[in-house]
């Protein structure tokens, strides 16, 4: 694959809308403040316990940039610091974190560095683990918005109802696709990555350039939101996934009401569980991306699953002064620019090389 190729095997822009059509055009992250992310847990500290959970507040800074600097401050190792995922850089955004209570700080709260704060500290019994959070609850104002006010009413009430494409932002791809060209880079053996976050930032970028490639096939085809005969079906919000040899009724109103979805492949090494044309569709298009499947196959990655459709829940939105507002929230691993991309299209400026899991 030349590397003209791998530019155009993932473009955002590109990307097939589910629901019509845009509602027209804006801005989004113009300043910090328009782009907020509340990191949902989904349980309360403990009380008590050998851990401090720490609720910060930063701005403009990455989640490994606090990390460093509550390691700093507390004089505890970076890899005993926990926390759930990472937010974007580009944004205001509260998450939370865990480290030793044996620091060299006794009182968190009000502690604050370059870029963040720690606006509550809880005792915890454990270390908070990569994945441990039900979600993230999003604040987005979209700046100068021009379209018909009708045409974005329309559209959002579907987006509440039906979900949107599961794409993956293009904040997991790096700045001007930065990430998946070092994971080419990679996998021609033209470089090596040492560094574990960056060489998981590589990896993360192939795979999903290959699930984003299946689910354009599924919106194009209209099947990215209806259970198919060989789909491998995901429950919503689980990881749990059945087969589907054939579809019924009662699967079908379950795909109807979001209690399921059709799912895409994460590559990786393994058999694909799906069937029929579905299997083939996968196939096919892992087969036109070649150079990543078979690099993340090398790099030991097992074949996973993830839904194809998001729910976007508590969905509200009001417009104003020619800006958009919108709150909604979204499950782990999931992408405020999903949302965005149905509302404005491909032209999301501002987004950084750092997820929203």
């Amino acid at each position: 694959m030349s590397e003209s190729e791998v530019g155009t095997a993932f473009d955002w822009r590109r990307l097939p809308l589910a629901h019509g059509g845009t509602a027209g055009e804006g801005r989004i992250r113009v300043d910090p403040v328009d782009f907020i992310v509340r990191e949902w847990l989904g349980f309360e500290a403990d009380g008590e316990g050998d851990h401090w959970l720490l609720k910060v507040r930063k701005t403009s800074a990455n989640t490994h940039w606090v990390v460093k600097q509550l390691s700093r401050l507390s004089q505890i190792q970076a890899r005993d610091i926990g926390f759930a995922g990472l937010k974007d850089r580009n944004a205001v955004a509260e998450q939370s974190f865990t480290l030793p209570v044996r620091s060299a700080v006794a009182s968190w709260i009000g502690v604050s560095g370059d870029g963040f704060e720690v606006v509550s500290a809880v005792r915890h019994r454990r270390k908070l683990k990569r994945g441990a959070l039900r979600g993230n609850d999003f604040d987005i104002v979209i700046r100068n918005f021009t379209g018909d006010a009708e045409r974005l009413t329309t559209l959002l009430d579907a987006v509440g109802i039906q979900g949107v494409p599961n794409y993956f932002g293009p904040q997991r791809f790096g700045i001007e696709g930065g990430n998946l060209m070092r994971a080419r880079q990679l996998f021609s053996g033209e470089i090596r990555i040492d560094d574990r976050v960056q060489r998981g930032f590589a990896l993360s970028a192939a795979r999903s350039a290959i699930f984003n490639a299946v689910l354009a096939r599924r919106v194009t085809d209209g099947t990215w939101n209806r259970i198919q005969s060989g789909d491998m079906a995901s429950l919503d919000g689980s990881n749990s996934i059945f087969a589907v040899d054939q579809v019924d009724d009662v699967l079908a109103d379950r795909c109807s009401r979001l209690d399921i979805h059709p799912s895409g492949p994460m590559w990786g090494r393994g058999t694909l569980l799906t069937g029929g044309d579905v299997l083939a569709l996968e196939q096919q298009t892992a087969q036109s991306l070649a150079p990543f499947g078979d690099g993340l196959e090398r790099a030991g990655l097992d074949q996973e699953r993830r839904p194809l459709r998001l729910r976007v829940s508590n969905l509200q939105w009001d417009r104003s002064d020619g800006d958009v507002r919108l709150q909604f929230r979204l499950p782990r691993g999931a992408f405020a620019t999903a949302v965005l991309h149905e509302v404005i299209g491909g032209g999301l400026d501002g987004v950084d090389s750092e997820d929203s899991d």
